[in-house]
């Protein structure tokens, strides 16, 4: 009797076993079959993101074709090649103390700039940085102005006495206002919209030049607004001081945008009188630049259908800073919903727009710990996902280089988009071969070292080496604050007076 017991006993957890058994390997068939079903749709989207050299020479080539016809016609393109007025870029010549203001955030800067000519150069700058209470953000525009206008008093109080300018001239500012503007002249422009969390109604379509000078006049300071720009033209007077072969300028931060030097005669739509020195720097303002030749994904289309901006600033959004971790979180969102790639469950911090920002993105792809030791912390700290593999952190890492190095080689052939239509791009048979150097500035370029190392290698591969020794990729450092008052005296009222 106590035999068949046993038996019956063993046959019972020989079976359990075996059912135990069947459940862990159809466990691991199911978690191998999401596997699988994640690595498929991986790969799906690092195909979609592809950026052959074929691609990218017809991303340079309609790049050019709109410039041109931003160029003959307002309107006549996605890319709304502004006329900026700045037909003076620096030399190296300028002397004088000048300021610059640079607003384009929540806070704003203020800056003086000693320059000394070809000899000396920038003898000194100072600079101080004020932030914007919240509420003159969406208040009246008479308020926000009075407290910068009182902000940049409190700086000139601060000037050494020998650094006066010559008695009886004015002081002269550089206005770095990095909001879409409407130029109109050198020194003024109407606001077409606030961006960056600014709403004050009262400002849109007046002169913000106008508006500043009223709250300086206000309280007896006697300073006036030679050059009103935006922060890639700063960059590209920033560049052009230190640098006379600098052609263009590219900001590759937060945003994207660029802008270069253009003969006068080749912009059709400009009908003033042409500037003496035959030059005009042109604002492209590339972020809204659109090709059916761009690697376009669902993960793009479905982030341009959710923003802020539907249909605008499609380059910019496949590009810059503000946009590369959200479209790794989007992608990770699939892949946890769909394969289930960190467990049964979705990670409900994954499904917040914009917690994965750029910088933490950086921080993982650079990771070169053995065990990526950086990922997982990120992925913990920032998405409360513990428990990871190094399996699972291992195609983080890979999601991040398919987007970096998108971003990175579009922008590559952005710039050779601009080389191309300042004909820069090819030799020229007995021409000397003359230096192109495109000064670059803004957080991405300077800090996501993997983005900035394949834009530049991109670039050659597209040029070929022989024009590439002649093209040169320079980061100018804090063009939109010095560049500004680089401008403001290239621009000076006293320029005449001072000339023999």
């Amino acid at each position: 009797m106590g035999r068949k017991v046993a038996v019956v006993l063993c046959a019972a957890a020989a079976a359990v076993a075996a059912a135990g058994a069947a459940v862990v390997v159809r466990r691991q068939m199911k978690r191998s079959g999401k596997w699988a079903k994640a690595m498929a749709m991986l790969k799906e989207f690092e195909d979609m993101c592809g950026t052959p050299i074929g691609k990218l020479r017809q991303v340079a080539d309609a790049m050019t074709v709109e410039m041109h016809a931003g160029l003959a016609s307002e309107g006549g393109s996605k890319l709304k090649m502004l006329i900026s007025y700045v037909d003076n870029l620096p030399t190296g010549d300028e002397q004088g103390l000048f300021y610059a203001l640079d607003l384009g955030g929540t806070n704003f800067r203020v800056l003086r700039v000693q320059l000394g000519g070809k000899e000396k150069g920038v003898v000194s700058q100072e600079f101080d940085e004020v932030s914007i209470p919240p509420h003159l953000m969406t208040g009246s525009s008479e308020d926000l102005f009075d407290y910068i206008a009182a902000a940049l008093a409190k700086f000139v109080a601060t000037e050494d006495e020998g650094s006066h300018p010559y008695p009886g001239r004015q002081r002269e500012l550089g206005f770095t206002f990095s909001f879409p503007v409407r130029q109109t002249s050198i020194s003024s422009g109407t606001l077409i919209k606030w961006t960056k969390g600014f709403s004050i109604e009262d400002v849109v379509g007046e002169n913000v030049v106008g508006e500043l000078t009223k709250a300086l006049e206000k309280i007896g300071l006697d300073m006036r607004v030679t050059a009103l720009v935006n922060d890639t033209i700063g960059t590209l007077a920033g560049g052009r001081y230190y640098n006379t072969d600098v052609i263009a300028a590219v900001i590759l931060g937060t945003g994207t945008n660029a802008a270069y030097v253009e003969r006068a005669q080749a912009i059709p739509k400009w009908h003033g009188p042409l500037p003496k020195s035959g030059e005009m720097v042109i604002n492209m303002e590339w972020g809204n630049f659109r090709s059916s030749h761009l690697p376009l994904t669902e993960y793009d289309q479905a982030l341009d259908t959710e923003s802020l901006n539907p249909g605008e600033q499609i380059f910019e959004k496949i590009i810059s800073g503000m946009y590369l971790g959200e479209i790794v979180r989007r992608v990770l969102l699939k892949m946890a919903e769909e394969a289930s790639f960190f467990g049964d469950n979705v990670p409900p911090k994954l499904r917040v727009p914009f917690i994965l920002r750029t910088p933490d993105m950086s921080a993982m792809h650079h990771d070169t710990s053995s065990d990526l030791k950086v990922v997982g912390n990120k992925l913990r700290d920032i998405l409360e996902i513990s428990n990871t593999t190094l399996k699972m952190r291992k195609v983080v890492v890979e999601l991040c280089d398919i987007v970096a190095t998108r971003g990175a080689r579009l922008s590559a052939a952005g710039i050779v988009g601009i080389l191309k239509k300042l004909g820069r791009d090819s030799t020229r048979e007995g021409a000397d071969q003359q230096k192109s150097v495109v000064a670059l500035d803004g957080g991405l370029f300077e800090h996501y070292t993997k983005f900035s190392a394949c834009m530049e290698s991109t670039l050659k591969e597209l040029i070929g080496e022989e024009i590439a020794q002649n093209i040169v990729i320079e980061h100018s450092n804090d063009g939109s604050g010095i560049g500004a008052a680089l401008l403001a005296a290239s621009h000076s009222q006293y320029l005449e007076a001072e000339e023999p």
